[in-house]
C-alpha cells in the first residue's frame, strides 16, 4: 500500500513536481520581498497589499511552468534557466530603479550602445546584499549537481502540468479582476509603469511592456495620411499667438543653447555652509537682459538627456517607453535646426562623448544639424575625463575654435557632462565642500554643480570678449533631475523640510530656464512652463511664426500660453492644481484639493492624457511625413556626414 508521501509524489509527477513547487514558492517570496523593499510603489489599503502579495505567485506558476513542456533532464535544465532569467530580470529592474526611479522597458534593452558609457554609474548602484538575488539559484544548482535532487528521466504527467498551469492562469486572472476593480481600465489608461507593477507584478508588467512596445512599432506600418488630421486640428486650435512685445526681438541673432546637465532649480541661490553653490548662475538671474523662469519643469522620461533634447528640438513629447533618439532616429522631423537652416542658420552640436551615445550621430541627421562635434573632435586627456566624457572646463575651451568656424548666424548647442550621476570628481578639482547628508550621491552633487557653474562663467567670459554675447540669444535649460526620489530622505536635510510626494514628484522636478536677448528687458518670470514650450518661444523671438508646425508646446511669452505642464507619466503641474499619482493637490499649499475643485482637476487630467496620446501618435506613426508646412523643405538625411567635421580638422 502506497504511503501518503508516495501518493503526493505521484500526483505531482514525483521529484520534479516537488522541485518545481519549491522553486515557485521561493521565486514568489523573493519577488514579493523585492517589490516591497526595493520599489516605492505607493501601495495603499488592504486590497493593494493583497495584490502585491498575490501577483508574483501566478507569474511564478506560469513562468516556471514552461519547464513542464520539456522531457527528462531537459525539464530540470529549463527550470533552472527560467529561474535564473526571472532572478536576473528582478535584479536588473532593481538596478535600473535605483538610478532612474523607473522600470526597464523593452526599448531600453536595445540601447546597448550606451552600456559602455554608463558602466561606471552602474557600479555605484550595487549594494553589498545584492548577491542574495542569486543565492537561491546557486543553492538549487548545488543540490542538482550533488544529486541531492534526483533527476528523473520519465515522461511528464500531463495532468500535473495542466493542473499547475491552470492554477497559475486562475490566480493571474483573479489578480487582473481585482486590479481592474480597484483601478478601472488599468491596461488602457495612463502612462505610469508604477501602477502596472503595483497591481500586476514585475513579470506581468514585462509581458505588458512587450505588447505595448510591439504595438508602438507597428503604428508606423499601419499609419496613413488621414492620421495626421486630428493632430493638425489640435495643434492649430491650441496655438498661442506671439506676443507683439517680444516677437522678432532676437531676429537675425545667433542662438546659443546650453544644456545644464542634471541642474535642478533648487540650486539657484542655495547656500551650503554659508557659500553659494552656483554663484554665477545666481548672478545671471539679476542680469538686466536675462529672463529667468522659476516655475519651469523638465518633462523627460526614460530617455532623460536625450528626451530633453528631443522635446526642445521638436516640441514633441518623448516616448513613454525607451528613448525616441534610439527607437525613432530615422523618422521625419521638423526640428529647430532644419527650420532655422532654411532661414539661413548654420547648426551644430558640441558634446564631449561618443557620437553613438543615445544614437546622436543618426538622429541629428533627421533633425537637420549641419555639424556634430563629438568626442573625436576633442583632446580626450585622461586627466580631464569625467564618467561621460571630457570635463566641462576643457570642453568649453576646446569648443571655441569650432564655434568660431561656424558661419553666422548659427544655432549652436552645448551639452556638458561633468555634473552627471554619480557626481564624482577629483577632490583636487573641487572648490566647495560636499554636503553632509550621509548620502554620497547627494553630498557630491553640490561639488560637481559648483564646477559646472565655474565652467559656465569661463565660457561666458569668452562670449563677452569675442563679441558674441552682444549678438546672440542665449538659452540655458536644465535637462532633468539629478537627484531622484530614491534620495528623498537625504533631500529632507538639504531642503530642511519634509519631502512629501508633492515636493518630490512636483516641486523638485523644476529645472532652471534662462533666456537672454541683448536689448530685451529681463527679470524673474513666474510663468509655468516646460521643455515642450522652448521651441515655439525661440521661433517667435527670432520672428518666425510657428503656427504651421506640429508643436505641442506654446510660447512662454505669449498671453495665450498654456500653463498646464504635463509630465510624461500623465501627471501635471499648473499654477493652481497639481496631479501626482492620480491625486490632486493645491499647487500653492501642496495640500489635497478640495472636493469642489475635483471636476476642474479631472478636466485638466483628461486634456493632458489626450495631448500625450496625440504626440505619441505622431512619433510612433512617423506622421510628420504626411504633413509639410508650405515654407519648409523636408530633411534629406543623406546630405549629412559628420565624419567630415573630423576630417576638416585634420
Amino acid at each position: 500500500m502506497k504511503t501518503i508521501k508516495e501518493k503526493f509524489y505521484e500526483r505531482i509527477d514525483s521529484q520534479f513536481g516537488v522541485f518545481y513547487l519549491i522553486a515557485v514558492l521561493t521565486l514568489w517570496m523573493k519577488t514579493y520581498l523585492v517589490q516591497v523593499t526595493q520599489f516605492d510603489l505607493g501601495v495603499q489599503g488592504i486590497l493593494q497589499q493583497f495584490l502585491l502579495l498575490l501577483n508574483p505567485l501566478g507569474s511564478a506558476l506560469l513562468l516556471l511552468g514552461l519547464a513542464w513542456l520539456f522531457k527528462g533532464r531537459g525539464r530540470y535544465t529549463a527550470l533552472m534557466i527560467l529561474y535564473f532569467l526571472s532572478s536576473f530580470l528582478l535584479f536588473a529592474n532593481v538596478m535600473y530603479y535605483r538610478f532612474f526611479n523607473d522600470f526597464i522597458t523593452l526599448p531600453t534593452l536595445f540601447q546597448t550602445q550606451n552600456f559602455g558609457d554608463v558602466s561606471g554609474s552602474i557600479l555605484t548602484l550595487i549594494k553589498p546584499y545584492d548577491f542574495l538575488f542569486f543565492l537561491d539559484f546557486v543553492l538549487f544548482l548545488v543540490l542538482l549537481l550533488t544529486k541531492r535532487i534526483k533527476v528523473e528521466k520519465g515522461a511528464v504527467r500531463r495532468r500535473a502540468a495542466v493542473s499547475f498551469m491552470g492554477m497559475g492562469l486562475a490566480i493571474s486572472g483573479l489578480n487582473l479582476v481585482l486590479a481592474e476593480a480597484d483601478r478601472p481600465q488599468l491596461l488602457t489608461r495612463g502612462f505610469d509603469r508604477n501602477y502596472i507593477v503595483k497591481y500586476l507584478g514585475m513579470y506581468n508588467y514585462t509581458v505588458y511592456d512587450a505588447v505595448q512596445s510591439t504595438r508602438a512599432s507597428a503604428q508606423r506600418v499601419l499609419a496613413d495620411s488621414n492620421d495626421i488630421t486630428e493632430v493638425v486640428n489640435f495643434t492649430s486650435s491650441n496655438h498661442a499667438m506671439p506676443n507683439p512685445e517680444y516677437f522678432g526681438k532676437a531676429e537675425g541673432m545667433n542662438v546659443i543653447l546650453i544644456h545644464l546637465e542634471s541642474i535642478q532649480e533648487f540650486l539657484i541661490d542655495y547656500e551650503l555652509n554659508g557659500e553659494e553653490v552656483t554663484p554665477f548662475l545666481n548672478s545671471l538671474t539679476e542680469d538686466k537682459n536675462m529672463m529667468y523662469f522659476d516655475n519651469f519643469f523638465h518633462q523627460t522620461a526614460q530617455g532623460k538627456t536625450s528626451d530633453a533634447e528631443f522635446i526642445l528640438s521638436n516640441s514633441l513629447y518623448g516616448l513613454p517607453q525607451g528613448s525616441a533618439f534610439t527607437m525613432k532616429g530615422t523618422n521625419t522631423y521638423q526640428a529647430a535646426p532644419a527650420i532655422l537652416g532654411q532661414e539661413g542658420y548654420t547648426s551644430a552640436v558640441f558634446h564631449p562623448n561618443t557620437g553613438s551615445f543615445w544614437n546622436r550621430n543618426e538622429i541629428y541627421k533627421s533633425f537637420g544639424y549641419d555639424r556634430f562635434f563629438d568626442a573625436s573632435s576633442y583632446e580626450m586627456d585622461p586627466e580631464h575625463l569625467a564618467d561621460y566624457g571630457l570635463m566641462d572646463k576643457p570642453f568649453f575651451e576646446q569648443s571655441i575654435p569650432n564655434l568660431e568656424s561656424l558661419p553666422e548666424p548659427f544655432y549652436a548647442k552645448f551639452i556638458s557632462v561633468t555634473h552627471h550621476y554619480p557626481f564624482s570628481m577629483d577632490q583636487d578639482e573641487t572648490t566647495i565642500e560636499p554636503h553632509t547628508t550621509g548620502d554620497k550621491s547627494v553630498d557630491n552633487y553640490f561639488q560637481t554643480a559648483r564646477y559646472a557653474d565655474e565652467a559656465l562663467e569661463q565660457f561666458f567670459d569668452y562670449l563677452k570678449e569675442s563679441g558674441l554675447y552682444d549678438n546672440s540669444m542665449i538659452i540655458m535649460y536644465g535637462d532633468h533631475y539629478g537627484i531622484s526620489q530614491n534620495h528623498d530622505v537625504a533631500m529632507e536635510k538639504v531642503l530642511e523640510k519634509e519631502v512629501t510626494p508633492f515636493v518630490s514628484k512636483a516641486e523638485l522636478q523644476r529645472v532652471p530656464f534662462f533666456i537672454r536677448v541683448p536689448g530685451m528687458e529681463g527679470g524673474i518670470r513666474h510663468t509655468y512652463g516646460g521643455q515642450i514650450d522652448i521651441l515655439p518661444t525661440i521661433l517667435h523671438l527670432l520672428g518666425k511664426e510657428s503656427k504651421d508646425y506640429i508643436q505641442f508646446g506654446t510660447d512662454l511669452l505669449s498671453e495665450e500660453h498654456d500653463e498646464v505642464v504635463p509630465f510624461r507619466n500623465g501627471d501635471f503641474v499648473s499654477p493652481t492644481i497639481t496631479a501626482i499619482d492620480e491625486k490632486f493637490y493645491d499647487s500653492e499649499t501642496g495640500l489635497p484639493l478640495e472636493e469642489e475643485r475635483l471636476n476642474e482637476a479631472k478636466r485638466y487630467h483628461e486634456a493632458v492624457q489626450y495631448k500625450l496620446e496625440l504626440s505619441d501618435r505622431v512619433v510612433n506613426g512617423d506622421l510628420l511625413r504626411f504633413h509639410t508646412p508650405d515654407d519648409f523643405e523636408p530633411v534629406d538625411r543623406s546630405e549629412y556626414d559628420y565624419n567630415l567635421d573630423l576630417e576638416n580638422q585634420d
